[in-house]
């Protein structure tokens, strides 16, 4: 049994830029300025440049992200937003907490992102935006949803959180960034995603010099200048430390989702016309980072027999999500028919994420698939 796979290794990460981390970090420590800190600015202003976007605003993590947009947006209880079913709560629990309406809308088959023509055909008089997300690491469908937002005066909040550093290309040849298409992009600087703090961070991004006055608002409990409150805010902000962290990342940010890369194209040839699994689809109009990698068993594979397999040989897997979000509790009349949502259904029965970050080596990638492709013959 081979030892130390996880499914994702900061701490290897960490060790090959540890000196550069440690001097930024002791930088802010000896400063003293956890709050606010000349560091920040700095790394916005770095994102923003690499995005190719005007305005990034730090905030407290990927959930305040969306919180925050809604609130910026002026969205009133009662007003739908359409987002995917197959996604982390998040998503969609914002919405809920604000006293709007989710609506949910099922997947692709392929990508796994928002379905374009069911998402049409839940547009309403009451609908005010979309939250398309891009998942896994490859951006939903844009150029259809902003054609539709556009045609119907909605606005369009990217959920970005697991793809950061993904592109997305345009009919016209144009290329743009995650989260930088829509009125509004928000991400998770989380520490397993592809660009991860040490903590817990997030940002927004947009073009709307009006909308980002409004945000900055938004997250600094409403003021402009300080003790006068134009609005009721929140208190959400990236700490000192974390930005400091991130502004190192950021400048490796493109090798590492190389890697991510790689070592999905290992994955892949390691399980072509392996029978029992579907290997990620890539999107002609998107590059796919691999924030997961993520495949579909047949539907008679017994997932939970392999996850046994892998676990006993020192492999880990995770489902990203075994419960879809129409038959969560909490979100209440957000919830339909499990018929409304077959696509949703199936990826929530037979998706498995094996490791994937940027410290996998050769050997690591050949013993995980090898025990894969042994389970599936012997079954």
């Amino acid at each position: 049994m081979m030892t130390g796979i996880s499914m994702v290794d900061l701490k290897g990460q960490y060790n090959r830029i540890k000196d550069e981390i440690d001097g930024r970090m002791q930088e802010v420590v000896g400063t003293a300025a956890f709050i606010k800190g000349p560091q920040v600015k700095l790394f916005e202003d770095h994102l923003s440049r690499y995005l190719g976007v005007n305005h990034v605003i730090g905030c407290g993590n990927g959930t305040d992200a969306l919180q925050i947009a809604l609130m910026a947006l002026g969205l009133k209880p009662g007003d739908e937003v359409i987002t995917a079913d197959f996604t982390f709560i998040a998503t969609v629990e914002v919405i809920a907490l604000l006293g709007l309406k989710p609506v949910l809308v099922d997947v692709d088959p392929d990508t796994y992102t928002i379905d374009i023509e069911k998402l049409e055909k839940a547009i309403t008089r009451r609908t005010k935006a979309i939250i398309p997300v891009h998942l896994f690491g490859q951006c939903a469908d844009m150029e259809p949803i902003l054609l539709l937002a556009q045609k119907h005066h909605l606005f369009v909040i990217e959920d970005s959180a697991q793809a950061t550093g993904a592109t997305y290309t345009f009919a016209d040849g144009t290329v743009k960034h995650a989260g930088t298409m829509g009125h509004i992009g928000t991400t998770s600087f989380f520490p397993s995603k592809n660009l991860g703090c040490y903590g817990d961070g997030g940002a927004l991004f947009t073009n709307d010099d009006a909308i980002a006055d409004k945000i900055r608002m938004v997250a600094n409990h409403g003021m402009r200048v300080r003790y006068h409150h134009e609005m009721i805010g929140v208190n959400s902000r990236l700490d000192t430390l974390q930005a400091a962290v991130l502004d190192v990342k950021l400048k490796y940010l493109d090798n590492y989702n190389r890697a991510r890369q790689s070592a999905a194209e290992y994955y892949d040839s390691a399980f072509e016309g392996v029978p029992g699994l579907m290997i990620p689809f890539r999107a002609d109009n998107s590059s796919h980072i691999f924030h997961q990698y993520t495949v579909v068993l047949d539907e008679d594979v017994d997932r939970s027999a392999l996850m046994n397999y892998l676990q006993q040989k020192g492999i880990p897997s995770m489902i990203y999500y075994p419960i879809p979000l129409h038959r969560q509790e909490a979100l209440g009349d957000a919830r339909g028919n499990d018929v409304d949502f077959p696509v949703t259904e199936m990826l929530c029965n037979r998706v498995l994420s094996l490791p994937m970050h940027t410290e996998l080596t050769e050997e690591q990638l050949g013993y995980i698939s090898n025990s894969v492709v042994e389970f599936l013959a012997n079954r």
